[in-house]
């Protein structure tokens, strides 16, 4: 159901970095790019995560509720996610853990203050 999830940026190279190599661990690389805007996909035709200027010019502002979540493969690769976050710059918003029988999951802020959530269904 979900095409894409764009998250907001006043710095494109240095939040490119922090996403780089974040997402990397579960697979994902640079599927396009422009000079406003980077995406990140696993697959071709699978979803992505897009960090974009944005369109109207003004700041971009981290969205209070909002948040982006992350599939990862395991629990073990919820905890390198998360702990990479927080390894480049990102704030805990909670560490990785379980969080009820079947869900298991970190939550982050990138460096920007966007709130993301790493998540293994399991």
């Amino acid at each position: 159901m979900i095409g894409y999830v764009c998250i907001g940026t006043n710095d494109l190279a240095h939040a490119a970095r922090f996403y780089d190599e974040l997402l990397s661990l579960l697979g994902a690389k640079r599927s396009w790019e422009t000079e406003r805007a980077i995406a990140w996909s696993i697959t071709a035709d699978g979803p992505s995560l897009i960090l974009i200027k944005p369109f109207d010019g003004k700041s971009a502002t981290a969205g209070n509720g909002n948040m982006a979540a992350l599939a990862a493969s395991s629990t073990a690769m919820v905890d390198a996610v998360y702990n990479k976050a927080i390894a480049l710059g990102g704030k805990d918003e909670g560490p990785a853990g379980r969080r009820s029988d079947d869900f298991y999951a970190g939550f982050f802020r990138d460096p920007e203050g966007n709130k993301l959530s790493v998540f293994y269904p399991g």
